[in-house]
């Protein structure tokens, strides 16, 4: 078996954020109870058919998703070490060991025969703790990981089947793939999906309109509430720190609305001054003040028939307040000067970053125009509570970087990738694409970006996380973008791979990311510098 180093090195513990992270997937420690529980729980509700298929498409699923993993970390590796990845992830988890008695595999001729040997199954453990011993094999939400990790290794349908089980009274688990069409019977085919599904994220994501990216639970919790009232004409108060992507939520209720064919109409109520707000909002008739030579429309008018959004409206001056609330209330107002009353059909989106009420409370916002705009209050979550987001939003902002200039960015180190798990992000999904994008611009056509490139010589990074030693032991890291020396005693617990990953770090950071500058510092050629940050 390859050395599993390059995995282990890829899981991060962040206690502080209480989130484990395997590369840019999401995992959770679950101990063996809790399977024998939701074991339990799924054969009582569904029987055993349907639980066993249950099973097995779970597995599948997460084994489809982690060859995602394979095909990245042991890019360039002989064709064997990339397709154990899947097994010796098993093994990292603490599912089963895995142990290979023959693999064949050839992905370009699609041929394949294999047989693994499974000690120690997690899942056999577990039924026999549920239902004592059994007739037939048991470990169906592994054989599904194996039979969807390995089809996606070699895109076509693989299929495993357990012919020994732990459950059975046999020594150890042993289980054998070919292809789908190669076995006998079908007498496991009510189990293999006819279509491989993506991830459950990733379809909620393909019918999320273009720009809209996210499946973690608060983003789609807002994303469900904004759907509920998109249809409506109700007023919805958008809330949520600066750069959450207001404006992108506003503009995705408004092409989700019946209102869609119409333009949408946004407004920044910050950048108008106090004494033109009226103007600007409900238009001018002529002669109504010095310099308003002709007669103009606002936007109210603007956006009849249409949807009107006001960000940052907790900077509206008490005035424009009062006008606001006659037109939420009947639908009418005068223009500045005027003495008609115009009626309109405008559907209003507001966005704030303030606490409405405690300006309310200063006296700087009418109590009864907070009534009138809560109606429908959407909370947009900040990035620090929506984690698991930053993974594909980093590869939307760094697809559309290079379509847009032409670029070949390759993507992000480990090292990159950890940092920004781990950044605070203030300034939330603005200042995310503004890092991708300013980090894109250091970086070469065909590199990576790294951490050096990301936070443009500013110590952010003070937190800490875990990562595996060889041994099992876990060590605490910190991120640092001022040099400090590589720890290269013995006594440090570090191993050698370990001590080259600090002393390339250093390096880089040394020579302000010049790749060619710090491979000579190390005595490397550019080609070995650029292997080991790929490998980082």
């Amino acid at each position: 078996m390859p050395d599993i180093s390059d995995l282990s090195r890829r899981i991060r513990f962040s206690p502080h954020e209480g989130q484990i992270w395997l590369d840019d997937q999401r995992v959770v420690i679950l101990n063996l109870e809790a399977l024998i529980a939701m074991r339990r729980e799924l054969f009582e509700a569904l029987g055993p058919g349907k639980a066993r298929a249950s099973l097995f498409r779970m597995g599948y699923a997460a084994g489809t998703r982690e060859a995602i993993i394979a095909l990245k970390v042991r890019a360039g590796k002989p064709q064997l070490d990339a397709f154990l990845v899947g097994p010796q992830l098993h093994s990292l988890r603490g599912e089963v060991f895995v142990e290979p008695v023959s693999i064949d595999a050839d992905v370009e001729s699609g041929q394949y025969y294999s047989e693994l040997i499974w000690r120690n199954s997690a899942e056999a453990e577990s039924h026999v703790a549920c239902f004592g011993g059994s007739s037939d094999p048991v470990c169906w939400m592994q054989i599904g990981y194996a039979s969807g990790y390995t089809s996606a290794v070699m895109e076509r349908p693989i299929e495993f089947r357990e012919v020994e089980c732990v459950a059975c009274g046999d020594p150890t688990c042993r289980i054998v793939g070919k292809p789908a069409e190669e076995w006998p019977d079908t007498a496991n085919m009510v189990m293999t999906p006819h279509v491989v599904l993506p991830p459950v994220g990733d379809r909620i994501q393909d019918r999320m309109p273009v720009g809209v990216i996210g499946t973690s639970p608060g983003f789609l919790g807002a994303w469900y509430l904004l759907k509920r009232v998109a249809p409506m004409t109700t007023t919805v108060l958008l809330q949520g720190e600066t750069g959450v992507g207001k404006e992108v939520f506003a503009r995705a209720l408004h092409d989700e609305s019946p209102r869609a064919a119409k333009p949408l109409y946004s407004v920044n109520c910050a950048a108008i001054p106090e004494s033109l707000i009226d103007a600007e909002l409900f238009g001018v008739e002529r002669g109504a003040y010095t310099g308003a030579n002709h007669s103009r429309p606002g936007w109210f008018e603007a956006a009849d028939g249409s949807t009107l959004f006001l960000d940052e409206i907790g900077t509206l001056a008490l005035n424009a307040q009062a006008k606001l609330l006659r037109v939420i209330q009947d639908g009418q107002f005068a223009r500045v000067g005027g003495t008609t009353m115009r009626k309109v059909d405008v559907r209003l989106i507001c966005a704030t970053n303030v606490d409405l009420e405690d300006e309310v409370r200063r006296g700087n916002f009418r109590l009864d125009l907070l009534h009138r705009l809560n109606v429908f209050p959407l909370t947009i979550p900040s990035l620090r509570e929506r984690r698991d987001d930053i993974p594909p939003l980093i590869q939307y902002f760094l697809a559309r970087f290079n379509q847009r200039t032409g670029r070949r960015v390759a993507g992000f180190t480990q090292s990159a990738a950890d940092a920004l798990l781990l950044h605070d992000f203030p300034g939330n999904v603005r200042e995310l694409e503004n890092m991708i994008e300013r980090a894109a611009i250091l970086t070469l056509d065909d590199e990576p970006i790294d951490a050096l490139h990301l936070f443009h010589g500013k110590n952010y990074l003070k937190k800490t996380f875990l990562t595996p030693l060889t041994s099992g032991a876990l060590i605490e890291q910190e991120f640092r973008e001022q040099p400090e020396p590589a720890q290269t005693s013995l006594t440090s617990g570090l191993h050698l791979w370990e001590i080259e990953a600090i002393a390339v770090r250093e390096a880089m950071a040394a020579c302000h990311g010049n790749v060619s500058k710090a491979a000579r510092k190390l005595g490397l050629t550019r080609s070995q510098m650029r292997y080991r940050l790929r490998d980082k």
